[in-house]
C-alpha cells in the first residue's frame, strides 16, 4: 500500500522534535512511497538543515515545497495535498510521533471499508519527554459515533490521520482557515458522503506544553470558532441547535480564567493519567 506523508513545517518548529517526528514515519512496519514537507513561509536555519539532511539521505523519498510567507496550516496542509502522488496521505506534525504499527492498523480499516475517507486513531499528549503522558484523547470509534460527536466539537486529531486523496479532492481540499483545519476538512469529507472511522488504540503521541489551553482562550481565538461553527451551520451540517450549543460551550470555555480552562480541558475533555 503506496502512501505519502505531509507534514507542515513553519519557523516555531524545534529541530530535535522534527526529527523525532520524520523518524517516526520512516519506522513504519508499513514504510511511506514519498515524503513531502511544506515550508509554511521562511524558517530557521537549523529546521533547513535537519530538511536538507533527510533530503540528502532520502533523494527519492523527501519533496519539499513551500511558501514565501506564513500562510497557515489550512493552505500549507492545501498545496501539500496538491503536491502528494499517491491515493493515500498521512498527516503528521512536526512535534509529534507515532507508533511503528500506526499506517499499518489505519489500512486495516481501510481494506475493511471502501467507503472510508479518513482514518484516525486515539491520542495520547504529552509534555517534555515522550514518557510524561498527561492525558489521553479518547474519541469515537464508529462511523456514526463520530458524526454525532462532530455536531459539538471535533472527532480526531489532525496527526493522527490516513486520508484518501480522492476524497480530499473531492470535497474540496483544505481551505483559508487559520484554527480548525482538522475539524473543517472532517465535516466536508461526511458532508460529501465519506464515512471517518478512528482505530481504537493509541497509535500518535502529541505534544503539548504548559500554556496549551491558555492559547485556547480569549476573544480573538473566539471570534475563528464562531466563524468556523458558522460555516458548519451554513452548509448544514449543523443544526440551529447545535450551533447554539455547541458555540455556547466553546464561549464560556474561552472567556473562563486559564486555570479553569486547564481544569476543564484535562479533567473533562480528556482522560488524565496519574501519576505514579
Amino acid at each position: 500500500m503506496k502512501y505519502s506523508v505531509l507534514m507542515p513545517v513553519y519557523f516555531k518548529d524545534n529541530p530535535g522534535w522534527l526529527k523525532t517526528a520524520i523518524d517516526s514515519m520512516l519506522a513504519q512496519t508499513l514504510p511511506p512511497s514519498e515524503f513531502v514537507i511544506v515550508k509554511d513561509g521562511k524558517i530557521t536555519n537549523e529546521l533547513e538543515k535537519v530538511l536538507i539532511e533527510y533530503a540528502d539521505r532520502y533523494p527519492a523519498l523527501f519533496k519539499i515545497t513551500g511558501f514565501e510567507e506564513n500562510r497557515g496550516v489550512g493552505l500549507a496542509s492545501r498545496l501539500g495535498v496538491e503536491a502528494c502522488a499517491f491515493d493515500y496521505i498521512a498527516r503528521m506534525d512536526a512535534d509529534d510521533f507515532c507508533a511503528p504499527e500506526r499506517i499499518e492498523k489505519q489500512f486495516e480499516a481501510y481494506k475493511k471499508n471502501e467507503k472510508l475517507g479518513a482514518a484516525g486513531c486515539m491520542v495520547d499528549e504529552f509534555i517534555g519527554e515522550p514518557g510524561n503522558i498527561t492525558s489521553h484523547v479518547i474519541l469515537p470509534e464508529k462511523h456514526e459515533d463520530i458524526v454525532r460527536f462532530a455536531r459539538k466539537r471535533c472527532p480526531i486529531r489532525h496527526s493522527a490521520l490516513l486520508m484518501k486523496k480522492e476524497a480530499l479532492v473531492a470535497c474540496g481540499n483544505y481551505g483559508d482557515i487559520r484554527i480548525g483545519e482538522d475539524y473543517d476538512i472532517i465535516v466536508k469529507l461526511i458532508m460529501h458522503g465519506y464515512e471517518i472511522y478512528n482505530v481504537p488504540e493509541v497509535l500518535v503521541y502529541m505534544r503539548t506544553s504548559p500554556d496549551f489551553f491558555k492559547r485556547r482562550g480569549g476573544i480573538r481565538f473566539l471570534k475563528k470558532i464562531y466563524k468556523l461553527k458558522n460555516n458548519f451551520r451554513n452548509i448544514g451540517f449543523y443544526s440551529r441547535f447545535d450551533f447554539i450549543r455547541s458555540f455556547s460551550v466553546h464561549m464560556l470555555v474561552c472567556l473562563m480564567p486559564n486555570f479553569l480552562r486547564d481544569f476543564v480541558y484535562r479533567k473533562l475533555l480528556r482522560k488524565s493519567c496519574k501519576k505514579d
